[in-house]
């Protein structure tokens, strides 16, 4: 991955408009005052909501043996009586 572009803080306000358009492609931008980085723009990725069932039918396994757990690995947390 390359390496954040840097704007002044005057070039940013100057050219905020396009400074969101790189940021919106993936790219992140560092804006600094005085030659030293104050603040990074990064891009917002949205929160995804499931609300169907089987999304991912298909896609995952577990093993019938999921909830069988070793002696040694039950004995540590006291699951044998």
């Amino acid at each position: 991955m390359e390496p954040a572009r840097q704007y002044n803080v005057r070039e940013a306000k100057t050219h905020f408009s396009r400074l969101l358009q790189q940021v919106e492609t993936g790219e992140e931008v560092v804006i600094s005052r005085a030659g030293k980085p104050v603040a990074k723009v990064v891009p917002l990725h949205p929160k995804v909501n499931r609300t169907d069932y089987g999304a991912l039918r298909g896609q995952i396994y577990i093993a019938e043996d999921f909830d069988e757990l070793p002696d040694d690995i039950a004995d540590a947390f006291g699951m044998h009586g």
